[in-house]
C-alpha cells in the first residue's frame, strides 16, 4: 500500500489556504518537518498525525490513506 500522507497533507494544507510555513509555526514544528512529510522523507509520530487531524478536522484514516473520503 502506498504512503498517502504526503499527496493528502499537501492537499488539506492547500484547502485551508495556508503555506508549509504557516503550518509549522501554528502546530509549532521544526522549519523542515512539513517539507520532509510532504516530501514522503519522514512520516509523522502518532502524536503529530494526532495534531494533524484536529487541525485539519480529518480522521487518521484519511489522513494516512486508508479511506479515500
Amino acid at each position: 500500500m502506498k504512503n498517502k500522507l504526503p499527496e493528502r497533507l499537501q492537499e488539506l494544507r492547500k484547502e485551508k489556504n495556508i503555506t508549509r510555513n504557516q503550518l509549522m509555526l501554528k502546530l509549532r514544528l521544526g522549519a523542515e518537518t512539513v517539507r520532509r512529510w510532504e516530501d514522503g522523507e519522514t512520516i509523522p509520530n502518532a502524536e503529530y498525525i494526532f495534531m494533524l487531524c484536529e487541525f485539519f478536522g480529518c480522521s487518521a484514516d484519511y489522513l494516512i490513506g486508508l479511506k479515500p473520503d
